[in-house]
């Protein structure tokens, strides 16, 4: 059943003029799509076509047929309400307070401050009301995708080594991408007569690219991809944050290069490689120490622990050997049996009472006793360092960006699953 809001839109007025039986009844709203148990309003369409009228002209992008136009943003919203009715049964919500710190960091990341967002928005003809609106229906929806879509993503140790092995993942660790990307997209199980057709209307889009066409409009006008209202353009981004396809493309093009169309389960794809850049080393200070543990246990209290801390600290400053009293008395295992040692670690990994005393203790000096969330330390500092961890940093990069990987590839398989798995009946 729909709900009363979207039943009251569906209401007509009578305007008199002097005899109300002759008077014609004028619709405020209809609907231009029945999405499941929910609708898209012919308001909803309006606003967002003006919308992305205003983004591609501020772009200077020739604007294709409203006819055209219309179409992609009605299938777009189609897809936005299937996603907000699953967040509404799945008991999804973003309240106020959650709201309001996305949208201060939103105009904090254009530096600005609310006031000036605000009057930037009314200035593009939006009001604020429906600003907040728009942002809080894309972190619903956010939500959504990351519910339904992660618990299909597992990357493995191995997963990662075989990237860092391969052509690909060797090329990634020291170039970045920016890819124009057009989808000329098949149905589930096509006949040989769809895929003639759509590799027929690729090879002509590929041939008008190469002869000149403006790419961004190329994309508004014939792409079904998820980036199409953005002109194709995928933005900064590293090999593995690209599905296996897009990058073993960018792999092997110049800048500036149109590719043929290519072919995968989705339809045919046309790249275009817009910019590349290389990525710099990341360095980090790094602190070699060691330190001793005691607990507070069932055996001695929070005070015996400090007293024991404290003889242990005394024993040291006599000459004792930190490290053999590491061994025998320290209550971290894992360093316990390395005379203490924590070995080379950044700071940034410790907790913060442990990084103030060692930030504050000189070098081959031993701290006096002091207490974290762990129990009571003493450390000594043997040395410190800069770090090239690029290595590291990029192993990390490469778990998360593989799964961002796997994740807009599992994104296009969910979406066309639950359009084609749900009743969507067209009255544009």
């Amino acid at each position: 059943m729909l709900s009363a809001c979207r039943a009251l839109a569906l209401a007509a007025v009578v305007v008199s003029t002097g005899n109300i039986a002759h008077a014609k009844p004028v619709p405020l709203d209809r609907i231009v799509a029945v999405v499941d148990k929910d609708v898209v309003m012919e308001s909803e369409l309006n606003n967002r076509v003006e919308a992305v009228q205003r983004q591609l002209s501020d772009r200077n992008i020739t604007l294709p047929p409203e006819s055209v136009l219309k179409n992609q943003v009605l299938e777009q919203l189609v897809l936005e309400n299937l996603q907000l009715q699953m967040g509404r049964n799945g008991g999804i919500r973003i309240d106020d307070w959650t709201l309001n710190d996305a949208v201060t960091q939103i105009a904090e990341r254009n530096g600005l401050t609310i006031e000036e967002f605000r009057k930037n928005l009314e200035a593009d003809g939006l009001s604020y009301a429906e600003a907040r609106e728009e942002i809080r229906r894309e972190m619903i929806i956010n939500r959504v995708r990351q519910r339904q879509i992660t618990s299909r993503i597992q990357i493995s140790e191995q997963e990662i080594d075989n990237f860092l092995r391969s052509p690909e993942g060797q090329a990634s660790q020291q170039v970045e991408y920016r890819l124009g990307h057009i989808l000329i997209s098949t149905p589930d199980n096509p006949t040989p007569s769809q895929v003639q057709a759509a590799e027929k209307e690729a090879n002509n889009i590929s041939v008008q690219l190469k002869q000149g066409a403006n790419f961004a409009e190329m994309a508004i006008t014939y792409s079904k991809g998820q980036n199409a209202l953005n002109g194709g353009d995928l933005g900064w981004r590293s090999a593995e944050q690209l599905p296996t396809l897009f990058a073993e493309q960018a792999a092997k093009m110049n800048t500036g290069q149109v590719s043929q169309p290519v072919r995968s389960a989705g339809g045919f794809h046309i790249f275009k490689l817009m910019d590349t850049r290389g990525n710099e080393k990341v360095m980090e200070e790094q602190v070699n120490v060691r330190h001793i543990l005691i607990k507070p246990n069932e055996i001695r209290n929070d005070l015996e622990a400090q007293m024991m801390a404290r003889d242990l600290y005394d024993r040291i400053e006599s000459g004792e050997s930190f490290s053999d009293l590491a061994k025998a008395f320290s209550d971290d295992p894992g360093s316990a049996l390395n005379g203490g040692s924590l070995d080379w670690i950044s700071p940034q990994t410790l907790v913060p009472e442990f990084q103030k005393a060692m930030s504050e203790t000189p070098q081959d000096v031993v701290s006096k006793p002091f207490r974290s969330s762990f129990g009571w330390h003493i450390l000594e500092v043997k040395g410190k360092r800069q770090a090239d961890i690029s290595n590291q940093v990029r192993r990390n990069q490469v778990r998360e960006l593989l799964g961002m990987r796997k994740f807009e590839e599992e994104l296009e398989v969910w979406l066309r699953e639950i359009r084609d798995q749900s009743f969507v009946e067209i009255r544009l």
